[in-house]
């Protein structure tokens, strides 16, 4: 059965979200947004490609940082509306220059920030 990107269901912006996962360790990096072509430029490049809403363009992790994500295996939710990318991350995936971004925890009312910025 061949994939084909029109078949996942994506919100009235045309943009369907994509969580970012370690495949090695099953940390959460990250998530952005895809729309149909950047779904079918991440399976024909290996390069995790999102849809960089404030700039309205393609925005292929790494590009300019170096901070590279390597499709390892793309997986779509049960209701094809979510994606996950499992990818081996070289560097931040946080645009804060941290491992993940979801680095700040909820814990008793307060906010308790979990990792600091790469060096």
């Amino acid at each position: 059965m061949s994939f084909d990107p029109a078949s996942l269901t994506y919100n009235d912006a045309g943009l369907i979200p994509c969580i970012a996962q370690d495949d090695t360790s099953g940390e959460v990096l990250m998530m952005a947004w895809m729309n149909a072509d950047a779904v079918a430029r991440t399976l024909e490049t290996g390069r995790v490609t999102y849809w960089s809403r404030s700039r309205q363009s393609f925005w292929v992790k790494g590009e300019t940082s170096g901070h590279v994500q390597e499709l390892i295996d793309l997986r779509v939710d049960c209701d094809r509306d979510c994606l996950l990318a499992l990818v081996r991350q070289t560097g931040a995936a946080c645009h804060t220059n941290r491992r993940a971004c979801f680095y700040t925890a909820v814990r008793d009312g307060e906010e308790v920030e979990l990792m600091r910025p790469m060096e």
